[in-house]
Order: structure tokens, then C-alpha cells, then sequence
């Protein structure tokens, strides 16, 4: 008899109307802040922009379409240690096809990926080599989406990879590949840490990586320095609110969808490429959406920020006060050889890895750098990512 607590259970989303209905009543009622004249983005999302994309969002995005479009493919939930997960499992129908679990970001989605599970789990039908086909596994982070409700606290990275472990084990896949990208790309490289046996590969974009001192800044490549220099003038005020105050921060995301819209447009704007542009230029307006509605729906702003919590501020590395240049990210130790599975990294024009810094700590194997492509990247670009993607695991095997 199988465990109930090991039970994998179908799942399709089915947001009640009247949870739409209310979603479109407060849309209709926001109460818009003034702002001052000729500002631009220079101090966040200007409300003329706002209220056009707000008006869209209520009167001509559809949720229905989208939801839809998700549950088109096979959806499940179980749990694993105490913690709701909630994944998309959709097999290749070619027979060798390699296990892929796919892990998302913030602000991001199992809908992130929407765009290449057609090449990636049929890449007969897309133009590419049957045998780089994969069966893929992309669940909702803990916090996240239909991952809820958050399992109490000490859900970081490398907990969250322990999860997604017993997930493909009692999917039947001992040994997998792993992909991850902003947040994913925290939670990606635990898994290969833990079951290195067990993870052919680990592919990652968006990866964020610090110096141990300042003795390790000096002497960069000239795109390495570019890259150190824009992680040091980023505007990390999401982080700071995220990682400090998760909970007050939450009040305003949850009680007001435009307020939820503005939290996450800035970073789809200010992440994606042309930097310049609008984000509509380079991500599709209801992609976006899509997103911002699974974190409005669900009401999850304040359990998909906990992870930035648990990293920045709960780990004892963070506790000891010896923060450094990362501002508290989960740092190694200075000295530690690279470890894990084998690493691919892939930088798109917009990422600010530091090459130097992500073979110290990880057992970096392929590294490739794009000239195209923002930090969203399966959504500006999925063709890139697939192509990577296939590559790297193909010559892994």
C-alpha cells in the first residue's frame, strides 16, 4: 500500500470566478499615487505606464486563456517533507529521453518554461535531434504559486533542493539533470552538491556570484570588471525588502493587485534587454501577466519572498555579521574547492556572472556567453536556452 504522504496527486488550476470578479473590482478602485513631473523610471514604475497596463490586466488579459494554456499539461501535487509542492511533469515520447528538472525564479513561474517544453521534450517536432529530448519536472518553488501553503521557516536553497531530490526519486528518476535561473540558479547547484551521484549536470543561467574579498577583485578581465561593477550599482532594493522584511513588505502586495503589478513590472522591466525599452519590447505583455496573476491568485508575496529572507538573513554566515561585499547571499567559504555535479553556466547580455568566482565554487565544465538575451532568458529567448541546454547535456553523456 502506498505511504499517504507519498501520494502523487493530479492537479489542474481552477481559480473561482468570484476571485476574478474581485481581482477586476480592485483593479477598477486603485487609489494612484501622485508622482513628480518628468521623472521617468529613474524612482520606479511611472503611473501613466501603470495605469494603461493596469487597465489592460482588467478589461483585456484573459486568466482563462492562460489557465488553460497550463493545464494543458499534466500538473501533480505531493509532500515532501512537510511541504506542499506543486510541478509539471511532462514526458517526451522518445524512450531515451533524459529526466530535466526545471527550476524557476522570482519574479517567476512555472510559467517561465512555457515556451520551451514543446523543444525540449520533442525536439523531432522543433527541428532539433531526437536523441535531445528530455522529460521534464518543473515544480513551483516552496512559497511559491501552488507550492503552499510555505512549509514554516528555514525553507532556503538548499532545503528547497532536498525537496526537489525526494520529488524525482519518487518520480522514478534516480539520475537527472537539473536547470535553474535567478532563484533557481541558488537552489539548482544544491542538488548537485547533495546527490552528486545522482545529477548528471547542472545547468544554470542567471547565477550570482560575490567576491570572499577584495583581494579577489582585482585583476578581472575588462567584461568581468563590467559585470562586478553592475552587481555593485544594481538597485537592490527588492532584496533589501525582501531579505529584511518579507512579512510588512507582503501587506501591500496582498491587499493591492496593483501594487503587486508595480513590485514585479520594475524588475521584468529593469532585467530585461533593451534596458531602455519598455519590458513589452522584449517579454510578452501577457506572459508577464500570467505571472504577476499566478502570485495574485494564489497570494503568495509574502511565502515566494521568504527564500530571500532565509539566505540573506537567517543564515549563520549572514548572523555572524561578516557580510562583506554580498550583502549577506549565501557565500562559501574563502579556500573551498569547487564542488557539485558538473556545471554549465550560460551568460545572456544582460547576466553579471563572474567567471572567476563560479569556478571556485562550482566544477564548471561549459561556459558560454551570449550577445542577446535579458535575464529572463526562456522568456526573451528560449531559443538560446534550449540550444544551450541541449549542448551542455549532450556532451555530458
Amino acid at each position: 500500500m502506498t505511504n499517504p504522504a507519498r501520494r502523487i496527486r493530479p492537479f489542474r488550476i481552477e481559480i473561482p470566478e468570484d476571485h476574478l470578479t474581485d481581482l477586476r473590482s480592485r483593479l477598477a478602485g486603485t487609489r494612484w499615487p501622485a508622482e513628480p513631473p518628468g521623472v521617468g523610471w529613474d524612482r520606479g514604475v511611472p503611473v501613466g505606464y501603470l495605469k494603461e497596463l493596469a487597465e489592460y490586466w482588467r478589461t483585456t488579459y484573459d486568466w482563462r486563456a492562460a489557465e488553460a494554456e497550463i493545464n494543458a499539461h499534466p500538473q501533480f501535487t505531493t509532500e515532501v517533507d512537510g511541504q506542499n509542492v506543486h510541478f509539471l511533469h511532462v514526458r517526451s515520447s522518445e524512450s531515451e529521453a533524459t529526466p530535466l528538472l526545471m527550476t524557476h525564479g522570482w519574479p517567476g513561474a512555472v510559467t517561465d518554461f512555457l515556451d520551451v517544453i514543446g523543444p525540449l521534450t520533442d525536439p523531432r517536432a522543433h527541428g532539433g535531434d531526437p536523441a535531445d529530448a528530455f522529460h521534464l519536472v518543473i515544480p513551483s518553488l516552496p512559497g511559491f504559486g501552488f507550492s503552499t501553503p510555505l512549509a514554516g521557516p528555514g525553507m532556503n536553497a538548499s532545503r528547497m533542493g532536498g525537496v526537489f531530490l525526494e520529488l524525482m526519486a519518487r518520480l522514478g528518476y534516480e539520475r537527472f539533470a537539473v536547470h535553474g535561473y535567478d532563484t533557481g540558479a541558488w537552489v539548482a547547484p544544491t542538488i548537485g552538491e547533495q546527490a552528486p551521484e545522482r545529477v548528471l549536470g547542472v545547468h544554470v543561467n542567471g547565477m550570482i556570484t560575490f567576491p570572499y574579498d577584495d583581494e579577489e577583485t582585482k585583476g578581472l578581465s575588462e567584461p568581468d570588471q563590467r559585470r562586478w561593477d553592475s552587481m555593485r550599482d544594481y538597485n537592490d532594493g527588492y532584496l533589501r525588502c525582501n531579505g529584511k522584511r518579507p512579512q510588512t513588505v507582503a501587506y501591500g502586495l496582498t491587499d493591492s493587485p496593483v501594487g503587486q503589478l508595480a513590485w514585479m513590472v520594475e524588475k521584468f522591466k529593469e532585467l530585461s534587454l533593451p534596458e531602455e525599452g519598455l519590458p513589452e519590447e522584449s517579454l510578452d505583455r501577457d506572459r508577464m501577466l500570467t505571472c504577476v496573476s499566478l502570485y495574485w491568485l494564489t497570494g503568495t508575496a509574502a511565502s515566494a519572498a521568504q527564500i530571500y529572507y532565509e539566505e540573506m538573513s537567517a543564515s549563520e554566515w549572514s548572523a555572524s555579521g561578516d557580510q562583506g561585499d554580498s550583502g549577506g547571499w549565501d557565500a562559501e567559504e574563502s579556500g573551498a574547492e569547487a564542488k557539485g555535479a558538473p556545471t554549465g553556466v550560460l551568460l545572456s547580455a544582460h547576466d553579471v556572472t563572474v567567471r572567476r568566482w563560479a569556478e571556485r565554487d562550482h566544477h564548471v565544465m561549459r561556459w558560454t556567453e551570449l550577445d542577446a538575451g535579458g535575464h529572463f532568458l526562456s522568456l526573451e529567448r528560449p531559443d538560446l536556452l534550449v540550444g544551450d541546454l541541449r549542448a551542455f547535456f549532450r556532451d555530458l553523456q
